[in-house]
């Protein structure tokens, strides 16, 4: 595997791993929401949702923009 190969990877991980952790922040809001008995806890949990949200789509693309291979 050639070193640009091996930073190809990595990239795509990260971005990988930026994803599953929106999905896992999105999916726990979801959770705090279903489980919470006041006001308090469920505006907790809509925030994190929302926020997760805009993590999956700012993020990855973000981060996908910024590696791109320049033009030759």
């Amino acid at each position: 595997m050639t070193p640009e190969d091996a930073r190809a990877r990595r990239r795509w991980f990260t971005i990988l791993a930026a994803r599953f952790a929106g999905f896992a922040g999105a999916i726990f809001g979801l959770m705090l929401i279903s489980r919470a008995e006041t006001l308090a806890p469920k505006v907790l949990g809509i925030a994190i949702v929302l926020s997760a949200m805009a993590m999956i789509a700012i993020v990855p693309p973000a981060l996908a923009h910024r590696w791109r291979t320049p033009p030759e």
